[in-house]
C-alpha cells in the first residue's frame, strides 16, 4: 500500500512540474495556445506503452483486454468532459492540486467522490435502463 502511495506522490510531483495543475495551462491546451501539456501526454502515453510492453514481455503483466462498449459511457464522458471544463482540471490533477494545497481543489475532489458514490449506487440500474431501452430500439428497427 505505502509502495501505491509513493508512486501517486511521484505522480502528483511530475504532474506538477510539468504545469499540468495550472488552470491556464489546461485552458491554452484547450484553445490551442499552448500545446505543451499535449506534449506531455504525448510522452507519457509513449512512456506507459514502452513500460507495459516490456512489462509483458518478462511476463509480469498480462495483455490488456479491451471493455465492451456500454450505453453509459457516452453519457459518462460527456459529464466528465463538462467537469473538466467546469473545473479546468481532471482527476489527477485534482488530486495534485489537493497536495499543492489548493482550496479550490477541494469542490473538485468532492465533486469526484460524490459522483463515484452515485455511480456506484445508482450506476447499475441506469446502466440497466439504457440496455433495455437500446433493446427495444433495435426491435423497433
Amino acid at each position: 500500500m505505502l509502495r501505491f502511495f509513493g508512486f501517486g506522490l511521484l505522480f502528483g510531483f511530475f504532474l506538477t512540474r510539468a504545469g499540468a495543475t495550472d488552470g491556464d495551462a489546461i485552458v491554452g491546451m484547450f484553445l490551442l495556445d499552448d500545446l505543451h501539456l499535449a506534449g506531455v501526454m504525448g510522452v507519457a502515453i509513449g512512456v506507459a506503452a514502452v513500460g507495459l510492453r516490456v512489462l509483458r514481455r518478462a511476463g509480469l503483466v498480462e495483455a490488456v483486454a479491451p471493455k465492451p462498449m456500454k450505453p453509459g459511457l457516452v453519457v459518462g464522458g460527456l459529464l466528465f468532459g463538462a467537469g473538466w471544463a467546469l473545473t479546468g482540471t481532471c482527476p489527477g490533477t485534482g488530486l495534485a492540486q489537493l497536495g499543492e494545497g489548493r482550496l479550490l481543489a477541494l469542490f473538485t475532489v468532492g465533486g469526484m467522490l460524490l459522483g463515484t458514490a452515485l455511480y456506484g449506487r445508482l450506476g447499475a440500474g441506469i446502466e440497466r435502463r439504457l440496455a433495455a431501452r437500446r433493446t427495444r430500439a433495435a426491435l423497433d428497427l
